[in-house]
């Protein structure tokens, strides 16, 4: 079935969102400029949100919906703990690394009011988290991750470290392929970085490089 031409607009507006949020900024950005980028009247805005919030809260909601869709279509299909959580933030990775402005929007824009973050953690992030302590308890069961550490702990060390290189990246000013982190952050989440054990020198290179 083709899509409907409102639902074309409404997403030429989202994704002019993206790029006047990321150059200007939510607080400095005006929906009227918003409007221009996506060749709309202003007030066709306001058919589809009932404000700039409302944009920024509809951009995340769809991203998240769609990036959890995916990923669990394609856990499905996977073995272990540890090929999930390659597969993951691969996908975390190769989201952001694939979109510098979105990746601004989500690391930085994001962030600049307590009330967004509350609204994000209730909702898609607690999602986020699930889906990670799922396949952080099947891990803990099956043998491949420690189960005398907490789950939590485990969870938000996997999100912190590629949030982390999602940051790096913006703030550097290296064109680097970020999906290729995803392979290293898992072994160092899994293996730690103890010359004694098992993890190669070129896994904690290519972590340290993305890090500075």
């Amino acid at each position: 079935m083709a899509r409907r031409k409102s639902d074309d607009k409404r997403q030429r507006i989202l994704q002019a969102a993206v790029k006047v949020l990321a150059k200007k900024g939510y607080h400095r950005a005006k929906v009227s400029e918003i409007a221009r980028r996506a060749d709309v009247a202003d007030g066709t805005i306001y058919l589809y949100f009932r404000n700039k919030e409302d944009i920024l809260v509809s951009l995340f909601d769809e991203v998240m919906i769609e990036h959890l869709r995916q990923g669990r279509q394609e856990l499905s299909a996977l073995q272990g703990a540890p090929e999930k959580l390659r597969a993951i933030a691969r996908r975390h990775l190769g989201l952001l690394g694939g979109n510098r402005d979105l990746a601004v929007v989500f690391q930085v824009e994001l962030r600049q009011s307590t009330k967004f973050m509350e609204r994000f953690t209730a909702s898609w992030l607690q999602d986020y988290f699930a889906l990670l302590a799922e396949i952080i308890e099947d891990g803990q069961a099956e043998g491949s991750i420690r189960a005398d550490v907490p789950l939590k702990l485990v969870s938000k060390s996997f999100f912190g470290a590629l949030d982390e290189m999602v940051t790096s990246w913006i703030l550097s000013r290296r064109d680097y392929d970020l999906s290729e982190l995803a392979g290293p952050v898992v072994d160092l989440l899994l293996n730690g970085a103890a010359a004694s054990r098992r993890v190669g020198a070129r896994t904690l290179a290519a972590v340290s490089r993305a890090a500075r």
